[in-house]
């Protein structure tokens, strides 16, 4: 699968990274693997993991993202 470099800021820690996602009601999702070049905002934050996995995330009901480095 080709994926095109969408310019996220979050390749700034790797390419391939983890996200600890913070939802209003203090619930938090970890989310492994994500190909960092993947990531798109909008209404929705959408990315791809490496098995070919999409994720989307309703940006309303976020209040922060923790964003780490793969080893």
């Amino acid at each position: 699968m080709k994926i095109p470099n969408l310019k996220s800021s979050t390749i700034l820690q790797g390419e391939i990274v983890t996200q600890i996602i913070t939802f209003k009601g203090g619930v938090k999702k970890t989310f492994h693997n994500i190909l960092s070049k993947t990531i798109v905002q909008g209404q929705f934050t959408k990315f791809f993991k490496e098995d070919g996995t999409m994720v989307m995330i309703n940006d309303k009901n976020v209040l922060y993202v923790e964003i780490f480095k793969e080893n």
